[in-house]
């Protein structure tokens, strides 16, 4: 015949509830080392257990494990953001269909979208005096001479025909940034192609985070934003 047990009611409700739900111990780290612990000293100290430093190993895998998984989360949501951010910019510079539009929607709804401070279109041109046409379009439009561009590009003397280049700005350049309250602190460079018989252009995003643009980032999305830009550029320049 069982004896009736003597533990109080609490102890047998926690008892079934261990014995039906093991999972309950085995999952929380807190108690399965205290019961490694407990159990090691019952051993006495000229026993030696490896269970414990097992365990912590594998709580180290575990946090390096999630730590990774986090980064990858964060860095396939941050490139999510960007893809979409760009997608909106390049519809929204579709929508105009005469120049002096166009430069509106770049000076301001392009702007918002991107999430910059500053952005402005540089044309070379041979020129000495420039179209009226130009000088009802606001501070979004600069003229500057032959070469600018190819000077202004590679100031830091590389010579990497790269289509996009992303940097940090000590110094802005004054005749670029002159039109801007803002202090740029970074900023990406998009050089325009405009064909054979055009000269070439610079697509210039400014930044007052000096972080913002770096070199060390990729250049994909805003190197598929350059060539729809100059695309729709290219056949609304008067």
């Amino acid at each position: 015949m069982m004896k009736p047990s003597t533990k109080p009611p609490e102890i047998e409700v926690l008892r079934e509830t261990i014995i039906n739900n093991p999972e309950l111990v085995l999952n929380d780290t807190a108690i399965m080392q205290s019961l490694t612990s407990a159990n090691d000293k019952k051993r006495g100290k000229n026993i030696i257990d490896l269970r414990g430093a097992a365990m912590k190993s594998l709580e180290n895998k575990l946090a390096n494990l999630e730590s990774t998984h986090k980064s990858v989360i964060a860095a396939a949501y941050d490139n999510l953001a960007g893809t979409k951010q760009i997608n909106r910019a390049v519809l929204k510079i579709l929508e105009p269909n005469n120049f002096e539009s166009f430069i509106d929607v770049c000076a301001g709804d392009m702007v918002k979208i991107m999430q910059i401070d500053f952005a402005c279109l540089i044309l070379e041109t041979k020129q000495k005096n420039v179209d009226p046409k130009f000088s009802i379009l606001g501070n979004y439009l600069i003229h500057a001479p032959s070469g600018f561009i190819k000077k202004y590009m590679y100031l830091d003397g590389t010579s990497n025909k790269v289509k996009v280049k992303l940097r940090k700005l000590n110094t802005p350049n004054q005749f670029v940034f002159s039109k801007t309250s803002h202090k740029i602190g970074s900023e990406a460079c998009l050089a325009l192609d405009f064909g054979t018989d055009t000269p070439p252009g610079l697509l210039i995003l400014g930044a007052k985070d000096p972080k913002q643009f770096s070199s060390t980032q990729g250049t994909d999305l805003l190197n598929f934003f350059a060539k729809a830009y100059e695309l729709v550029a290219g056949k609304l320049l008067p």
